[in-house]
């Protein structure tokens, strides 16, 4: 596995004790990842900061060790810490649990233990809360924000932007006016599709005798 020095930015939040935690704790950035989705990139990367300051630690065997229950009440306390508080704190538990188990609590252990970009992106899509095409958008941060290049990246890392290409305020800004035009855009597609099949039931057959 190649690395190339880079200093990790990714002013994710607007929160620079937030975007620090994510930019240089490999657990906060896992977490923040498993929390993306259905909720802003603001809140889910804000997630492990309150994580922390709500438990007191986000140090994946520290958290494995705990009482399930405890985390839950953590993600539940006002504000929530996500919009589906009790089933995010049961995915990140999961995720604390394989990574105390699978990786000896250490979360680069999933980059720099892996064989290839192929290996990665196995190994991202079998943690808890992330599936197929986060696997990919991972595998393009850690190539991108960290310098992990395993072999094959490229042919992994998604080709439209995502997150692995946000450094900045700005970045993030563009980055979410894009993502908010792609779905309209899936959106208006989506329901083109529905309402042709509906005028195609609802036409009366032809060529009937």
């Amino acid at each position: 596995m190649a690395r190339t020095k880079t200093t990790p930015r990714m002013d994710w939040t607007g929160n620079p004790e937030a975007d620090h935690l994510v930019s240089t704790d490999p657990a906060a950035l896992l977490i923040g990842f498993c929390l993306d989705q259905q909720v802003p990139v603001e809140w889910a990367f804000m997630g492990p900061l309150t994580m922390r300051e709500r438990l007191g630690t986000i140090d994946p065997t520290r958290v494995a060790s705990m009482d399930p229950g405890d985390v839950e009440r953590a993600f539940r306390t006002p504000p929530a810490l996500h919009r589906y508080p009790g089933s995010m704190a049961q995915r990140v538990y999961a995720l604390c649990m394989m990574i105390a188990n699978d990786y000896g609590g250490d979360a680069s252990r999933i980059w720099k233990d892996a064989k290839d970009a192929r290996d990665l992106e196995k190994r991202f899509a079998a943690l808890p809360g992330f599936g197929a095409l986060k696997a990919k958008i991972m595998v393009g941060v850690v190539s991108k924000q960290l310098g992990v290049r395993c072999a094959g990246w490229e042919e992994i890392a998604p080709t439209w932007p995502t997150l692995a290409d946000v450094h900045t305020t700005a970045e993030r800004e563009e980055y979410q006016t894009q993502k908010r035009a792609h779905k309209a855009k899936l959106r208006a597609e989506a329901a083109a599709a529905a309402e042709g099949s509906t005028r195609a039931r609802s036409s009366p057959a032809r060529g009937r005798r």
